[in-house]
């Protein structure tokens, strides 16, 4: 038997995002967002509303990066969520993350974070909240990287949020082979 629950967002894995971006005086800043996803072969897609100083910044400086909040860094990708850079400008710091500016577009890497996405901005719009953005580049710090070269989820830990019961949950066990598992029905 099944329960109805109306129409709510229960997707799982919902991914940690933190998006990094540079306000004006070149501060950079950083939010949890737990909503959005890819959106084609090279977009992401995010939900901001326009009352954050991220999204703000975003605007100003056409761009920003995409980190996958990890295992290993919880507290501190909490922390960007929960602190407005609107009252707190410097809460990098206060967590004690790390930046590098990219190499591809005017937004901060955080050194901590192993996986990043470097995005040019596409689009936004204030009354759906919908910004999407062209990856440009991915840079991944080599502790995640397998022996092929490639990023290994079981290394880099990523983390996902489970909004019915607001806890964050680390992926990475393997249960399968993509693409592969199914043709044994076949």
């Amino acid at each position: 038997m099944r329960k109805n629950f109306g129409a709510k967002t229960l997707i799982y894995p919902q991914p940690v995002f933190i998006v990094a971006s540079y306000g004006e005086d070149g501060t950079p800043d950083a939010m949890n967002a737990a909503w959005g996803g890819v959106a084609g072969d090279n977009q992401i897609f995010l939900c901001l509303s326009p009352s954050h100083k991220t999204t703000e910044n975003i605007l100003s400086r056409k761009a920003f990066t995409v980190s996958m909040a990890d295992a290993a860094h919880v507290v501190e990708c909490d922390y960007v969520g929960v602190v407005s850079a609107n009252k707190v400008p410097d809460k990098l710091t206060k967590c004690g993350f790390h930046t590098t500016k990219s190499e591809f577009v005017d937004a901060p890497v955080i050194d901590e974070l192993p996986l990043t996405l470097e995005c040019r901005l596409i689009s936004y719009d204030p009354e759906t909240h919908h910004l999407f953005g062209k990856i440009v580049n991915v840079c991944a710090d080599e502790s995640v990287l397998d022996e092929s070269g490639k990023v290994c989820a079981a290394k880099l830990r990523p983390i996902t949020v489970d909004t019915v019961s607001h806890d964050y949950l680390v992926l990475g066990e393997k249960v399968g082979n993509a693409f592969k598992d199914g043709f044994t029905i076949k």
